[in-house]
């Protein structure tokens, strides 16, 4: 696999001012939990908050306005991080993600939540791509290994602690908690970048390529509207958003072809190592979100349980990531990736085809199985995917190799949530077009869940499951496609041999 110069090439390892290796792992393992924290955390506090604020219709927008805008972000923060060096990209983006966290907490209405999301996950495009980013450069191609494991390792051990988490707050506080979680650790991550990392100054060569962000915000959100609120739009207004999605997208391709550094990084997707990888990353991504946003949902509107069980749920997940993202690092010193990455897109088909198979009546257990088995095939999939992106560049590359790969991560988060949330929509309004939103919020609610007659609960619960059925079979597709990714990797890719050791 070919290399990068030193890892540590533009980083200042001179004298007392020298980067202080630890100290930034450190933040970055910090902003690694923040990102990871606010998919689970926010996943179990979802039913919550619809039946705090109401809104069936909008359940999907809550998770889609985030990664839309966290899409949007990640390719802009990687060309700004290649020019301005990391630290700086870092810091200014972290703040924006604390602001919109912030807003989410005093949000009093779902369309006040969905645009401070929005401003979250504009600043959560620099928090983890970025991070990953700084300790590329950091760590030499044997210690990447070992140092991506444990990223992913605490990212799998913060979506633990975030479902249990989220139902504690819930529980003893409230809803809003689960956003200002964030500020002191985000704020912490933020001082150790700031006194830890030292970079030499880099001038850019061109502008930011700003006008083919905003195409992509465009071209995003209205194909976002099409998949989210097809069965609320009349043909029409449906034919002119997706019209208007496609000429835009057609715009931005046209475009990017024609810019000195476009915002999609074209030429590095002729490495396959960095389409496999960032495709197989995509797809993932879209496994996860379409699992985690609506998994407790079925738990506690289709199953009956409470906040704690569906956290349970998804903790099982992380605990199956954790334990994947433990091991990888030592299977990659006798595995090739391409082995390993089969292994992982294995265990989240079966994991998924869980969940295809599960029915309104089945024990917590079941549905406990399915997310630690996809969990440990998620936890060797993506370090693998990140492992291989980023040892395949040079160091004035791989903030935009690693932003591409993450970018993609988030574009297959975004459309698992936003494929899964149409087909649940489209399902429930096929099977029971009269089903009220009002009625659907209180079955999220145990309250709200008490005061519907036996009838009317037993219908709406039908109606739910049915369309979570069509989200479980969405994942299975996903998982299958992470399979075919791993496939496509090049045989015999591994680890480098350990070079010289060199302190930064």
């Amino acid at each position: 696999m070919p290399e990068a110069p030193l890892p540590q090439d533009g980083l200042d390892a001179r004298g007392p001012a020298a980067t202080r290796r630890g100290w930034v792992l450190a933040a970055c393992l910090l902003a690694t939990f923040i990102s990871a924290v606010e998919s689970t955390i926010v996943a179990t506090a979802v039913p919550t908050i619809v039946a705090s604020l109401e809104g069936f219709e909008l359940f999907g927008w809550v998770f889609a306005i985030y990664f839309l805008t966290q899409a949007v972000g990640i390719p802009v923060y990687g060309r700004l991080a290649d020019h301005y060096g990391r630290r700086p990209v870092f810091v200014a983006g972290t703040g924006l993600f604390l602001a919109g966290s912030l807003g989410c907490g005093f949000a009093g209405s779902m369309v006040a939540l969905i645009l401070c999301r929005g401003l979250q996950g504009l600043g959560a495009g620099a928090v983890q791509p970025i991070a990953a980013t700084i300790l590329g450069d950091l760590y030499a191609p044997e210690e990447r290994a070992k140092v991506q494991g444990l990223v992913a390792a605490v990212y799998g051990i913060a979506a633990l602690a975030g479902p249990s988490l989220g139902a504690f707050l819930i529980d003893l506080f409230d809803w809003q908690s689960v956003f200002w979680i964030n500020v002191p650790i985000g704020l912490a991550a933020i001082a150790l970048i700031a006194v830890s990392l030292k970079e030499h100054a880099v001038s850019p060569a061109h502008p930011v390529d700003w006008i083919g962000s905003v195409l992509l915000l465009l071209c995003g959100g209205a194909l976002m509207v099409v998949c989210v609120q097809d069965a609320l739009l009349t043909p029409l207004e449906l034919g002119a958003v997706l019209m208007l999605g496609l000429a835009t997208l057609a715009v931005l391709i046209w475009h990017e072809r024609g810019v000195p550094e476009p915002m999609l990084a074209f030429e590095l997707w002729r490495q396959r190592v960095i389409a496999v990888g960032s495709l197989g990353s995509g797809f993932c991504g879209a496994l996860l979100m379409g699992v985690a946003a609506f998994l407790p949902t079925y738990v506690q509107g289709v199953m009956g349980r409470g906040p704690v069980a569906s956290g349970a749920v998804l903790g099982a997940m992380s605990v199956g990531w954790s334990a994947a993202s433990f091991a990888t690092a030592p299977l990659m010193r006798t595995r090739s990736f391409r082995g390993i990455a089969v292994f992982g897109g294995l265990c989240m088909l079966v994991g998924a085809g869980l969940l295809v198979a599960m029915s309104p009546t089945a024990r917590l257990w079941w549905p406990g199985l399915a997310s630690l088995v996809m969990g440990v095939g998620m936890g060797l999939c993506t370090t693998i995917f990140i492992v291989a992106v980023q040892g395949s560049v040079a160091w004035n590359q791989r903030g935009a190799a690693t932003s591409t790969l993450m970018c993609l991560r988030v574009v297959g988060q975004s459309l698992g949530v936003v494929l899964c949330a149409g087909a649940l929509n489209a399902s429930i309004a096929a099977t029971d077009p009269g089903a009220a939103d009002s009625a659907l919020d209180r079955l999220l609610d145990r309250t709200g869940r008490a005061s519907l007659a036996p009838e009317e609960l037993a219908d709406l619960t039908d109606v739910v499951a049915r369309g979570l059925h069509d989200t479980h079979l969405l994942a299975t597709a996903f998982a299958a496609a992470s399979l075919v990714a791993a496939l496509i990797l090049p045989r015999g890719l591994r680890a480098t041999p350990k070079p010289a050791r060199t302190r930064v």
